[in-house]
């Protein structure tokens, strides 16, 4: 199994120290959002801070480490309501794009989030202004990734723009490119009112979208006494893994955890790992 870790949730250090952290607990690919990882490093600056040489520099110290660089993280919101904020957030995502292609990179990681400014007709999730606006966003985005080779991999949210697999395989339609491709998170389509539902909605998910899904997000959750759902390390909540697990092995993906911490991190993968053997 190709399992990995966000490198902001090991030890603090620098870029080399963070893989290496992530190295000696067993990990084998990372995903990477500088902006998390280094203290110098602003989205807002990334068009002029992603150079060629930092590229380089970059892939020597995944190289060196021998992780696989699974996703570089751009999480900003390409729904802004904002004309001028949205262009220069194009730009940012452009920015990653070329500098996934040059790290190698597998995917440029986002999500859809839409702000609580959009005036929308609808909350955003049922939105249709709001998928209609990120479509219209993704395009320019979407002929950066092909320009380039890479990929950018969507991840929907049950509470974002693209909420369930259902509206991410009305996007993949209706932008028909090998360019665009889907990060699974099964914990991030269930609603704290789906939770005794998971299983199915893996199920669909798989079925809608498993030909497109590129890396596993990995995490748990369990439900708070108040109804909220609260994320964990894999194997301190609730949810069953088989088939993400039968899933990842047909496909060969890479997953990487999330929501751990420096003393779980191992164990949570070592979880994983225990199921994957049984299957």
């Amino acid at each position: 199994m190709n399992i990995g870790i966000r490198l902001h949730d090991t030890k603090p250090g620098t870029l080399e120290e963070r893989l290496a952290f992530a190295k000696a607990q067993g990990f084998s690919c990372a995903h990477v959002a500088l902006s998390k990882v280094l203290d110098d490093f602003s989205m807002e600056e990334a068009p002029e801070k992603l150079t060629e040489e930092y590229a380089r520099s970059v892939r020597r110290d995944f190289d060196a480490s021998g992780l696989e660089c699974a996703v570089l993280g751009c999480y900003l919101n390409l729904a802004d309501p904002n004309p001028e904020r949205r262009v220069r957030t194009q730009e940012i995502y452009k920015a990653h794009l070329r500098f996934a292609a040059m790290t190698g990179a597998r995917v440029v990681g986002t999500e859809t989030y839409a702000n609580p400014e959009s005036r929308f007709s609808e909350p955003a999730p049922q939105s249709e202004e709001a998928f209609r606006l990120l479509l219209d966003s993704l395009k320019p985005v979407i002929r950066c990734a092909e320009e380039t080779g890479a990929v950018l991999a969507v991840e929907p949210v049950w509470n974002h723009i693209i909420s369930t697999p259902e509206r991410a395989a009305r996007m993949l339609e209706e932008l028909p490119s090998d360019h665009l491709q889907i990060i699974l998170d099964a914990v991030n389509l269930i609603s704290p009112e789906q939770a005794d539902h998971a299983e199915d909605i893996i199920r669909n998910a798989i079925s809608l979208l498993g030909d497109r899904v590129r890396i596993l997000h990995m995490k748990d959750f369990v439900i708070t006494p108040d109804g909220k759902m609260s994320a964990c390390a894999c194997g301190l909540g609730g949810m069953r893994y088989e088939q993400l697990m039968s899933f990842a092995a047909e496909k060969d993906l890479p997953m990487t955890l999330e929501n751990t911490v420096p003393e779980n991190a191992e164990e949570a993968r070592l979880y994983l790992e225990k199921i994957a053997a049984r299957l």
